[in-house]
């Protein structure tokens, strides 16, 4: 293509430099153009008809490269839910973590990503970031440190929030399908893959009038390392997420069979 542009230019150029007379008798002299339209060249020769192919210019997009780097994409905000034993309902013994739906959440991001992009609509790559689960406690009570358990106390105290949270560093593995991009300039992405994450620390957050605001830490027996999956569905750089959590939410006998799920939405889809 840039041969058949160059040739085109060179043999304008010589015509009006040797063969002045050759236009005289025109009354107009129309020069060649080459267009540039999208991703789309066009030549036009002497203003007549098209004389050349169109010629996608993403064909010279190299294919198969490797990507990443320091990002902050994939942010997921939205609700969690724990699962005894399969059931939404707690259990008789899990019955001291009752929680606020509404109010039990989750919040996570990714800020580093490596990977191979096989083409433009198929990529894998690894990610690292940070996720939260914050679960609004319904009871007036307080999760114990240093126990051998799980283990909580009754308060007399009216906590206006009682919150019950842990933060882990993820890492998953995805697999991004997407397709061709519309007239928007936009896509539909396919997100799905496993994920492990390690606990960096649980965290108590009370406020009450007779106590203000209190904050407790312990790792509070939430698993050292917890593995799942996620899928995301999205378009643009908007989409809906839901990640499930494999193994145990807890790492005590009387809480065995208590997982945790999350749903919600993605923002920062690339």
């Amino acid at each position: 293509m840039k041969n058949l542009i160059f040739t085109t230019l060179l043999v304008s150029g010589l015509a009006g430099v040797m063969a002045p007379g050759a236009f005289a008798q025109q009354d107009t002299v129309v020069k060649d153009t080459v267009i540039k339209k999208k991703n789309k060249y066009m030549v036009r020769i002497g203003g007549g008809t098209l004389i050349s192919k169109m010629e996608d210019s993403t064909k010279t997009v190299k294919k198969g490269r490797f990507v990443g780097g320091i990002t902050f994409t994939r942010v997921d905000l939205g609700f969690s839910r724990l699962i005894d034993n399969g059931s939404f309902n707690l259990s008789p013994t899990n019955e001291f973590l009752d929680y606020k739906g509404g109010k039990t959440s989750t919040f996570s991001f990714d800020v580093l990503q490596f990977g191979y992009r096989f083409n433009s609509n198929f990529k894998v790559y690894v990610a690292g970031g940070f996720d939260w689960t914050l679960i609004r406690l319904r009871d007036n009570i307080t999760i114990q440190k240093n126990q051998p358990t799980l283990a909580y106390v009754n308060e007399n105290i009216a906590f206006s929030k009682n919150r019950f949270s842990s933060s882990y560093v993820h890492i998953p593995l995805n697999f991004e399908l997407r397709t061709k991009e519309n007239d928007k300039g936009k896509r539909f992405y396919f997100i799905l893959g496993p994920e492990v994450s390690f606990l960096l620390n649980g965290k108590i957050k009370q406020i009450s009038d007779e106590r203000g605001k209190e904050k407790q830490y312990d790792n509070y027996h939430f698993q050292s390392v917890r593995y799942g999956g996620t899928f995301r569905l999205g378009y643009g750089g908007f989409g809906l997420f839901t990640k499930y959590y494999f193994n145990d939410m807890f790492n005590t006998a009387a809480q065995a069979g208590l997982k945790n799920m999350s749903f919600g939405v993605t923002f920062g889809l690339n």
